[in-house]
């Protein structure tokens, strides 16, 4: 930006752009060229492109919040049917989104999925970078429905105003239809003042605007048809931002959305969007910077309040050359969770409501706990899984072919210092008490280790009930050299 010019002289000429540019009024709405054509017409909206590409992604979200996801191959017409949403298609603005995925040579995924496994983000920018997959191509836009149909799109809106001087009327101040003239198009006369420009009342600028407007609290108004503010920036030397900006109010096309943007007429894209209709505190930013989702009360940093699951949706779709893959971040009354919506939707991480303090915890060390906040190792050569609480247990469930498993740490008063039990039937196989006495069918073994059930050795071999073989195996010299165990 060039250096300051008095403020007062920035108000005049942007009064001026107002008064004496009615064209900006007919510009058409600012964005890239489309990267596909639309055509709408019954109940059946399509997109041709000539846009080379491995597939093309396309959602639609009905004015109810319907959703509507598709994937087209190459060479298949992208579409999208009324009745692609289910039931009787509702009236109103329906929103698209169709990205373009781009066709990425098997080297160049192989090159990124290398990238990914070694954790190096750089080099994976890089690689996107130097295939061209670093800029995404997508295109948005709406679509209008009324009684069913869509609205044709191409459609041009009629221009029925007149002069505001024709269309009073010097008896009743009021306009009349003999005293209004054909219409046509006003054709001003440059005005330019070399000085400040105080307006000491209100502003109205615009095809639309009469004589004894009615401003209310309005201090500038834009009327028109197609109204927007631009913001033309003409710094030439070096150093200086140079970026042309719009504000925007609605779509000037037929069918087209209702909305408020912020577009970059430089850089051709529109940043800022926000949906006629959204409701009130869509997002709310107070006075400490906390920003609030659908609330005006955010307590933290980020807050999001909704009447059922609040959630947060992470899609990395294929455009970037790796595999597209989509994760839902949620929480209800039912549990905290995180949904692998690609995978089926399964939940592979869930937190139920009222689970304590540390039910998991990681500790800097990568020690992990389960039921305790400072989980430790008393060896010092890599992370453990230290399980605390009275009773502690883990049981290891085979779902597939009903083996059950509990391994206990001294359960309660009684003596067993560990013990592992066929959850099933509940019968120990192995406890090891207090004293370090081990047990093989007791609870309470009387040596160092107590087999119960195992007979006495016959030719170097022994069966044990339920079907196991004990045999001892020795060198030549005679001496026992090993004890293999055989099922």
């Amino acid at each position: 930006m060039n250096p300051a010019r008095p403020l007062s002289r920035f108000i005049v000429g942007s009064m001026l752009c107002l008064l004496l540019l009615p064209a900006i009024a007919l510009a058409k709405p600012g964005g890239a060229d489309p990267i596909a054509r639309m055509t709408a017409s019954g109940s059946v909206a399509i997109w041709t492109t000539a846009v080379s590409h491995d597939k093309i992604a396309l959602t639609v979200v009905g004015p109810d919040g319907s959703v509507f996801q598709k994937e087209f191959a190459a060479g298949v017409t992208p579409m999208f049917r009324l009745q692609d949403l289910g039931g009787k298609a509702a009236d109103g603005s329906y929103t698209y989104e169709m990205r373009i995925i781009p066709n990425v040579s098997s080297a160049v995924r192989q090159q990124l999925a290398a990238a990914r496994e070694a954790g190096d983000d750089a080099a994976a920018a890089r690689i996107q970078r130097d295939a061209g997959l670093a800029e995404q191509m997508v295109q948005s836009g709406t679509l209008s429905v009324s009684n069913g149909a869509f609205i044709d799109p191409d459609a041009t809106e009629p221009v029925l105003r007149q002069p505001a001087a024709a269309a009073s009327s010097t008896t009743s101040g009021t306009t009349s239809a003999s005293s209004i003239s054909p219409p046509k198009k006003i054709s001003p006369l440059d005005i330019v003042q070399a000085d400040d420009v105080i307006i000491q009342g209100s502003l109205c600028v615009g095809l639309d605007c009469v004589v004894n407007e009615s401003f209310g609290f309005d201090t500038i108004r834009l009327k028109e048809n197609n109204t927007r503010i631009a913001f033309v920036d003409t710094s030439t030397s070096a150093g200086f931002p140079t970026h042309d900006w719009q504000l925007t109010a609605n779509d000037s096309a037929s069918g087209g959305a209702e909305k408020f943007s912020i577009e970059d007429l430089t850089a051709a894209t529109v940043p800022f969007t926000v949906r006629g209709s959204a409701p009130n505190n869509a997002i709310f930013v107070d006075s400490t910077g906390r920003v609030g989702f659908r609330t005006a009360t955010p307590v933290l940093d980020l807050h999001v309040a909704t009447g059922n699951t609040p959630a947060l949706r992470l899609e990395q779709n294929s455009s970037g050359g790796f595999t597209a893959q989509t994760w839902d971040i949620g929480g209800n009354e039912a549990n905290f969770f995180v949904r692998d919506v690609t995978g089926g939707s399964r939940l592979p991480f869930r937190i139920r409501p009222g689970a304590p303090t540390s039910s998991i915890d990681i500790a800097a060390s990568g020690n992990v706990g389960i039921g305790t906040a400072s989980p430790s190792n008393i060896q010092s050569n890599g992370p453990v899984v230290h399980i605390s609480g009275t009773g502690a247990a883990l049981r290891i469930k085979d779902t597939a072919s009903g083996g059950d498993w509990n391994l206990f740490a001294r359960n309660g008063a009684s003596t067993n210092l560990f013990r592992i039990f066929d959850g099933a039937a509940t019968a120990d196989r192995l406890d090891i008490d207090a004293s370090g006495n081990v047990g093989i069918g007791t609870t309470t073994p009387t040596s160092k280790l107590q087999v119960v059930g195992l007979p006495v050795f016959a030719n170097n071999a022994a069966a044990v009930a339920g079907g196991l073989t004990v045999g001892a195996f020795y060198r030549n010299g005679g001496d026992p050299d090993s004890v293999s165990v055989v099922h």
